[in-house]
């Protein structure tokens, strides 16, 4: 696996060319920026795979629109791609409804099966930013849905790299 703090800017661009990413909490403030930025600086990314927190793939869509491409900082790429946006959207970005608090993320096994083939690197941002939250319902997201994507990830044949990111702890 490759050491992010050994690479540079460009070599980061150019290491998810042709890549198949899944980005858990996408619809977060990081996650926004991080599926903005690879489909800015790198169109050529295969495939974002998006983990969202939703009942089905239509809601999950939804929420892909409402709360991560309609957003402001899409701007950029709405400008640079005009009227093909949408198409440049649904070509580069898969929604997955889904919830890291589950098993397999809850993802039927035929979907988990072609994910697991396909996934080049994990980016697991999703997390309870809520630090009033119960310690109990932090514990679930911030531990067990990390230890769900770590055994997600032991199924992945050809996984480069697990990037985690954690929230801070406030005292």
């Amino acid at each position: 696996m490759a050491m992010i703090g050994e690479m540079d800017a460009d070599s980061v661009v150019g290491y998810f060319r042709n890549k198949s990413i899944l980005i858990t909490g996408s619809t977060g403030f990081l996650g926004k920026v991080l599926v903005e930025k690879i489909l800015r600086v790198q169109p050529d990314v295969k495939k974002l795979f998006l983990l969202i927190r939703a009942p089905n793939v239509e809601s999950a869509k939804l929420r892909l629109q409402t709360e991560v491409t309609a957003k402001e900082i899409f701007q950029l790429l709405k400008k640079k791609h005009g009227v093909g946006f949408e198409n440049f959207i649904e070509e580069k970005i898969c929604p997955l409804a889904g919830d890291i608090m589950h098993e397999d993320f809850g993802l039927d096994s035929a979907q988990l099966r072609a994910l697991c083939k396909d996934i080049d690197i994990i980016v697991n941002g999703a997390a309870t930013t809520n630090f009033s939250e119960r310690y109990d319902a932090a514990f679930d997201v911030n531990v067990l849905g990390a230890k769900n994507v770590c055994a997600f990830a032991n199924k992945c044949t050809k996984l480069k790299m697990l990037l985690h990111v954690s929230t801070g702890v406030k005292q």
